[in-house]
């Protein structure tokens, strides 16, 4: 029988103290996070919720090194995170980055590059199946290879200002990190097998709520309590008529996911 693990991030904000005063303040991730580890475990994941002040890089990498520890082929691993999302120039000169850019999730102590989210998946055994749905912004690719406060409360969007000037503080580390990290991929020659269903595209930004961010939201509306019936195509689209052409969800794949997974109901243990 096949095992399912989970691992659901919601940030409601960012230590000021690691963003140059900026705290980033969202309404509905944290609820986010919570419905989706609800229905994960009511699909069969063993579920964990890592919530604001504890979604740091080393505990969001720790879940995932300890499933990717546990995991074998034909197993699966559900990822989720909801918060903000940012941008930084890619020094590698990648054509997986057609925008010159790497996106990044925006943890509670520092941006996680998209770099890094993919050199995470690789740890995991050929044959697990690998699932991420991101609610944030500029999350079209984010398992790629590759301001005022009337705007924050409407979007997950890290501010051009603080983009910029935590760029400029964080350069050199960040240009050190993406070329071993390159170095890494093209050492290792492999591109994990997974699947991304993002609330938007590179260059959109994804809308917060009171409750649910607009993609959960149309996430759990089209899920239906485990009423849908249908692929993981089927699902991305259904979430994508549900939503503005100014915020479209994207299905992203790297690597060759086996066609019976991509066949398969969404969230199928």
């Amino acid at each position: 029988m096949a095992t399912g693990l989970s691992l659901h991030v919601g940030l409601n904000a960012v230590d000021p103290a690691r963003y140059e005063g900026w705290d980033g303040t969202l309404n509905a991730c944290e609820n986010d996070a919570h419905d989706m580890a609800r229905l994960a475990r009511t699909a069969g994941f063993e579920a964990t919720t890592l919530l604001t002040p504890d979604g740091t890089v080393a505990n969001i990498t720790s879940v995932l090194g300890e499933a990717a520890a546990r995991l074998v082929p034909g197993d699966i691993l559900l990822f989720t995170y909801s918060g903000h999302g940012g941008q930084v120039p890619d020094v590698t000169g990648s054509d997986d980055e057609p925008d010159a850019l790497d996106e990044t999730l925006v943890f509670y102590d520092r941006q996680f590059l998209d770099d890094e989210v993919q050199d995470a998946f690789r740890a995991f055994a050929d044959g697990v199946r690998i699932v991420a749905l991101f609610d944030c912004c500029h999350s079209g690719s984010s398992i790629e290879l590759p301001g005022g406060a009337a705007e924050e409360t409407a979007g997950r969007y890290m501010p051009e200002p603080w983009q910029r000037r935590l760029y400029e503080r964080d350069r050199p580390y960040l240009e050190d990190l993406q070329r071993s990290l390159a170095k890494d991929a093209s050492a290792d020659g492999t591109v994990p097998d997974a699947l991304l269903v993002s609330a938007c595209q590179d260059n959109q930004v994804a809308a917060d709520g009171d409750v649910n961010g607009a993609f959960t939201g149309a996430l759990l509306r089209v899920w239906d309590e485990g009423a849908f019936r249908g692929d993981y195509r089927t699902f991305h689209r259904g979430i994508q008529r549900l939503l503005p052409p100014t915020q479209s969800p994207n299905l992203f794949l790297t690597g060759t996911p086996a066609p019976d997974f991509l066949a398969q109901k969404p969230f199928t243990v």
